[in-house]
């Protein structure tokens, strides 16, 4: 198999993600991902057929990541996808498969909606007549009710959102994930490849603690062959609502993202400042852009946008 899907810190012998061997094979004793592996679709899948011909109506496939929790992937996705479907014209998908941990439908000011099924499968709930989001939220009785699943049932619940959602033709589907490199990762992986994964955008805070991780989740798109659309540092000084001063509240102790970016030979897509506004935006699950066009983060936002636009094949 070929080492592009053999996971991080596998063994010489590693017989890759997809063989039917993943996870089971002598080789595999003792790896950190071997429970993972064993636990992820293996082999050919009659589904397959059914994700691709959904997928095969998506342009761009943008998948949200970071190796670090609590960095803000998922207020990023959610400011991404406001700020694209902006445009009327351009359909918007965002598709969270942070199954733990739902934190989409709040800032999309969408909690306490439900998934709707038709003919053509489950409806995505929508934002906006071109921004529909899909999400284990809208399926929760209780919004504070804990997932505990193991791989085989979050893998399945990720298939059901690429076969089973009536996506329609979107221009974007932003994909927000959990941390790490584990079972979700490895089966959206998976599931998009014949279809095409257009990149990925990683997301950091400036110090050392976060960019040791986001390290890893770079590797494991070189690894995967996920092409990295660049890196975002978040949370990169605080400016101040009132007077638009700015204060270094993550200390970049080893030269932030930009240094990390220029190490790892991968596009630095820009620095977003905190804003306390962002958290209240995302809370009350309105557009930050929208909301707050003069401050700094919202300009930050709006060029690190227009970089990613840049880099999107046409």
């Amino acid at each position: 198999m070929s080492p592009a899907i053999t996971p991080e810190n596998a063994p010489e012998h590693c017989p890759g993600t997809e063989s039917e061997q993943a996870g089971k094979a002598s080789a595999c004793e003792g790896c950190p991902n071997q429970n993972a592996c064993a636990t992820a679709p293996q082999g050919p899948d009659p589904d397959l057929p059914l994700i691709n011909d959904r997928m095969g109506t998506v342009k761009h496939k943008i998948l949200v990541l970071s190796g670090k929790g609590g960095v803000g992937k998922s207020s990023f996705t959610t400011q991404l996808s406001f700020a694209l479907s902006h445009d009327e014209e351009t359909q918007v998908g965002v598709m969270d498969i942070d199954i733990c941990g739902p934190s989409i439908p709040r800032m999309f000011g969408l909690d306490g909606e439900q998934i709707h099924s038709s003919n053509s499968g489950w409806s995505p709930v929508y934002v906006t007549d071109n921004l529909g989001v899909m999400s284990i939220g809208f399926i929760l009785q209780d919004a504070d009710d804990a997932i505990i699943w193991r791989g085989p049932k979050k893998n399945g619940l990720i298939k059901q959102f690429l076969k089973d959602v009536d996506w329609g033709d979107l221009d974007f589907l932003v994909v927000d994930t959990p941390p790490g490199t584990s079972d979700e990762h490895l089966s959206v992986v998976q599931y998009l490849k014949e279809t095409g994964i257009t990149g990925a955008i990683l997301i950091t805070t400036p110090q050392e603690v976060a960019l040791q991780d986001v390290r890893k989740e770079i590797d494991f798109c070189r690894k995967v062959k996920i092409p990295i659309i660049g890196v975002v540092e978040n949370m990169a000084g605080f400016v101040c609502p009132n007077c638009q001063g700015e204060s270094v509240i993550f200390a970049p102790t080893t030269g932030g993202a930009k240094k990390m970016a220029e190490d790892t030979n991968v596009r630095f897509l820009g620095s977003i400042p905190l804003d306390p506004r962002i958290g209240k935006s995302c809370d009350q699950g309105l557009s930050f852009l929208e909301e707050y066009p003069d401050s700094p983060a919202t300009a930050a936002y709006q060029n690190i946008i227009a970089e990613i636009k840049k880099v999107l094949p046409q």
